[in-house]
């Protein structure tokens, strides 16, 4: 088993390092695309094998109009969760492709700490499908900005990235740079909700020309 994980991390330590060198189709050539959950053979070039696939938990039926969360049974399109009720989130509506669990959330991690944006094509894909018709025709992509510090670091914003194919497909306008990231913060990994809200309090804001 060590040696199988061992096998496995070198692997995909070479696609990261082969896809993102200027000679992609070399890559292809040498490693034949993989799926970017459990490292299968894939057919193609951005998707999950067959059983990553079944292991996405798409949301597809009731939900509560205000969060987006799965409701047990289908009381219209205007219910609200009884935790919506009595906690009223800080926006209007907010709607999700799949729960962030099993190959979805593995998926999200792989792009987001794996050091690979270009998965961000996919994720968009599944996002117009599950929620085209939840955008508005007016509706203006916003994504959520990086500090300068992170974006050093992790080398790209995945939120920018979703929003760029996100924008491709929808026909939607964009800005990325209406709201900036003025104060750098911890992690927000292993935060309770409270700490969650605590910790991004005076991080964000208008810029001037902006406003």
């Amino acid at each position: 088993m060590a040696l199988k994980t061992i096998i496995n991390e070198s692997r995909d330590s070479l696609i990261d390092m082969l896809r993102r060198s200027p000679t992609k189709w070399l890559g292809d050539a040498l490693v034949p695309p993989a799926c970017p959950v459990c490292l299968a053979p894939v057919g193609g070039d951005e998707g999950l094998c067959a059983v990553c696939w079944q292991d996405v938990e798409f949301i597809t039926g009731p939900v509560c109009r205000l969060t987006g969360l799965p409701m047990p049974v289908d009381l219209g399109a205007e219910t609200i969760s009884p935790l919506a009720r009595a906690n009223p989130p800080p926006y209007d509506a907010a709607r999700a492709a799949f729960a962030y669990k099993g190959s979805g959330a593995a998926l999200i991690k792989r792009m987001k700490f794996g050091d690979r944006p270009e998965l961000a094509q996919l994720l968009a894909r599944l996002m117009h499908a599950r929620l085209g018709d939840f955008l508005p025709s007016h509706a203006l992509l916003v994504p959520v900005p990086l500090h300068r510090r992170r974006l050093i670091w992790r080398r790209f914003n995945q939120s920018a990235e979703l929003c760029r194919h996100l924008a491709a497909l929808s026909g939607q306008s964009m800005a990325l740079e209406a709201v900036a990231r003025i104060r750098p913060t911890p992690r927000q990994i292993g935060l309770t909700r409270a700490g969650r809200k605590r910790n991004l309090r005076g991080a964000f804001a208008m810029p001037k020309r902006q406003r």
